[in-house]
Order: structure tokens, then sequence, then C-alpha cells
């Protein structure tokens, strides 16, 4: 077994590259009139989604997200607002994944996912300038090429392209999951970062669905060097819709038998309250791990828990 001092030794390097990756980021969003916000990370009442299972404790669960406190900011009149810390995720082990892991969450009050994305690019390549004064970063042994314009690659296209199906006039919830891990994924571009957009509405429980096709939900995720590094969305702010995917979401965890929980009375009060607006999660690890060329997530932290 290695020695645990010395595997944190051994990650040093990647240590002090994560804190200059954390100090422009905040010089960015401070720089865009963003403010920086600290919410609870263990809360009573949790937002049910179907995919993702939560740590319990005797006080309540630590959030897989600051979004259900977030979100009520932006509704009692703050217009931009960030925030860094840890969520976490049961189950969640591996190369790519923690139980505990950095999250970088942003909204934008009058804005939608398209504007998401851009932020993403600027992000990014200020980052990129700050720590090799260059867009071009080395990665895992191949070079990425963070010039924007990024690639804007719409779902449907993605899966006609790479899965031989259509997930919107032919929708399969069932399949969705393991054909965009399996197939879409790693057909991706992977020397220039890719945002899908455009997701099948059943794959988007908080976002808004286009008002043009309601079959669609504006949602964007980033892919770069083949690591998912950002997902987002134009959030829905329809509190009668949005009771009504929390309830489906608990009755699809109940047929697979897992936990169902309590709706977010507190949550679905404050939707009334807001106006048009978008958010962003983007992981902190996996940055780190794409500016340094790691290829565990765990090299990029102090410790593993």
């Amino acid at each position: 077994m290695q020695d645990p001092l010395a595997a944190v030794a051994a990650n040093r390097e990647r240590l002090i590259r994560r804190a200059r990756i954390l100090r422009t980021l905040r010089s960015f969003f401070f720089g865009g009139g963003f403010l920086e916000v600290t919410t609870p990370v263990l809360s009573r009442y949790v937002i049910p989604e179907e995919h993702i299972e939560l740590i319990e404790s005797e006080c309540g669960f630590l959030l897989p997200s600051p979004e259900i406190y977030m979100k009520r900011l932006l509704a009692a009149g703050y217009e931009k607002i960030y925030q860094v810390g840890p969520v976490f995720r049961k189950e969640e082990k591996g190369n790519c994944h923690l139980p505990e892991f950095s999250l970088l969450e942003w909204y934008r009050a009058g804005a939608d996912y398209t504007v998401l994305a851009e932020d993403c690019e600027l992000l990014l390549t200020e980052i990129s300038r700050e720590l090799f004064g260059s867009l071009r970063v080395p990665f895992q042994g191949s070079t990425l090429d963070l010039t924007p314009p990024w690639p804007r690659l719409g779902i449907r296209e993605a899966f006609q392209r790479h899965a031989g199906w259509d997930p919107i006039e032919r929708p399969a919830p069932d399949r969705f999951e393991e054909d965009f891990a399996l197939m879409v994924v790693p057909a991706l571009d992977p020397v220039r970062p890719v945002f899908l957009l455009d997701f099948p509405a059943y794959e988007a429980s908080l976002a808004r669905r286009k008002p043009e096709n309601p079959q669609i939900a504006e949602r964007v995720e980033l892919f770069c060097g083949g690591l998912e590094m950002a997902n987002g969305f134009s959030e829905l702010v329809d509190p009668r819709e949005q009771r009504a995917r929390f309830e489906q979401a608990n009755r699809n965890r109940a047929k697979r038998g897992k936990k169902t929980y309590a709706l977010p009375e507190g949550f679905l009060s404050c939707l009334p309250h807001l106006k048009p607006c978008a958010g962003m999660a983007l992981g902190v690890d996996r940055l780190v791990m794409l500016f340094s060329g790691a290829d565990r997530i765990d090299e990029v932290v102090a410790w593993v828990p």
C-alpha cells in the first residue's frame, strides 16, 4: 500500500496549480460583477433527481449541489452569483469521480444557456493564458486547442451520427444514458472542447423547455479532453411543472427500488419570484485535471475521503 503522506507529497505541484486556478477563477467572476456566496452543504430538504444518490446523516443530507439555496438568492433579487465549495454524491468513486468533490456553480438573472457556454469559453481561456500564456494545453500525451469559438453540437445530431437514433423523435429514457456514455461521448473530438446542447426534455429535470419545441430542454454540457466539465441550463421557473417533474422523479426512483424524497417546498415556493435566469455547474477537480494533465482525480486533491 502506498504511503498516504508520500502520495500527498507527490501531488504538491498539482495542488499549487489548483491554487492558481482558483485564484484566476475568483478573479474572473469578480471582474464580471458576480458576488461570491456561501450556502449550506447540509440540508433537511433536497431536490429529487432520478440518477443522483445522496449521502444522509442524522441531521439531514449532504447536498450534491448548492442549487436549492442559490436559486432562492436569485428569487430574493440577487442577479449574478457564484460559489465554489464541496458537494457530495453517494456511490461515486473512480478515476474521475469522488463521493466528495469541489463544484463551481454560477447563476445569471436575465440570461439563458447560450450565455453560460460563452462564460465557459471565457473562463477556461483565461485560465489557460494565466497558466501557459497560450490556448494550447498539454493533456495526457496530446495537446488541447482551446481557441474559441468552440464547436456546438445538438444532442439530436450527436445521437444520429454516433448512436444511430433520434432521442427527440424516438424518446427512450431507459436507453439514453447508456448510449450517451458508451457511444456519443467517446466519439467527441479529443483535442477540442465541444458543447452538447438541446437535450430531450426527459433528460433535464430542472431546465426550461424550448418554447418552439417542448420536446427539447435548454440544457448544455461541456466536454473537453474526454472529460465532462460542466452542465447548465436555462432555469425552469414554472412551479407547477417543476413540482410535476419532482413527483415523476420520485415515481421513477420508487420503480427502481430507490429511496424517495419529500418535495422541497421552500424551493418550490421561491419559483414564482424567479425571473428568467440560467445556471451552470463546473467540476473544479476535473478542471484541475485538465490543466495539470492528471490521469486521476485523486492526483488533484489533498486527501481522498
